[in-house]
């Protein structure tokens, strides 16, 4: 099932003996943009402390509208590393949190975060000299993770090859691998305030320092591109038909 980002936000997090506290928002690796935390507040219980969730603690066949049940204790959470969200994570404190968690390590792996092998065509082409400008708010030591935080990243402006046509708004996620599949562009000052679907495939570069995203689709390509309805993703029926942008660029 395709899922936006924005409509599981606010998402309780049950552990299996009682509330942990709710999704705040979500990281993503930036290199083959698939989730690897759900940012967690916790509640009174905890001091309100915020906390990462893997998506693979996540029991996909008990999923319902707002809540998350998780194959987790309060014990386990409360005992698990205490890591700043607030700041860049490390690949250091990333193997504190896979040591305490009975998590599969994605890294170097073959494996997303769900637990999912990358077999076939799933993953986007995503150009490697995309990830070489760094964000200066977001500097990393050589053995950090690529991760980007979906808040952070919504409002990002986007510039087609021959003009700018509007900035991030959302982003959906295939709720089996938990990876982005399409970024939800906000043209609302370019052509009439329509929102429309673009696969992550059609980007060509990213300056994180300027918050802008560059893709190789023209302004009127992206007239044509597949309107963005919020109701065909916050639910839990699967979405009917793949935007027409869905394939390109795919592997």
């Amino acid at each position: 099932m395709q899922r936006n980002v924005h409509s599981l936000t606010g998402y309780s997090l049950d552990a299996t003996d009682g509330k942990i506290g709710k999704v705040e928002e979500l990281y993503f690796d930036d290199q083959s943009w698939t989730i690897r935390y759900l940012i967690v507040k916790t509640g009174n219980w905890l001091s309100g402390r915020k906390v990462l969730i893997s998506p693979d603690a996540i029991v996909k066949t008990s999923w319902e509208p707002g809540t998350f049940l998780v194959n987790l204790t309060k014990e386990q959470i409360r005992n698990s590393p205490d890591i700043d969200t607030d700041k860049p994570v490390s690949r250091q404190q990333e193997i504190a949190l896979y040591g305490h968690y009975p998590w599969p390590e994605y890294w170097g792996s073959g494996f997303y975060a769900g637990g999912f092998s990358v077999i076939g065509n799933t993953s986007p082409v995503i150009d490697q000299e995309i990830v070489k400008e760094a964000d200066p708010a977001d500097k990393r030591s050589d053995d950090d993770p690529h991760l980007r935080s979906t808040h952070r990243v919504t409002g990002y402006r986007i510039h087609a090859t021959d003009g700018e046509i509007g900035h991030v708004k959302d982003f959906i996620i295939d709720d089996q691998n938990w990876q982005i599949i399409y970024l939800v562009i906000d043209t609302r000052h370019w052509f009439g305030g329509k929102k429309v679907l673009m696969a992550v495939g059609h980007i060509k570069e990213i300056k994180w320092d300027l918050s802008e995203i560059f893709v190789d689709s023209t302004v009127d390509s992206v007239k044509n591109y597949t309107a963005f309805d919020e109701s065909e993703f916050s639910h839990q029926e699967p979405f009917s038909a793949a935007p027409d942008n869905y394939n390109i660029h795919i592997k």
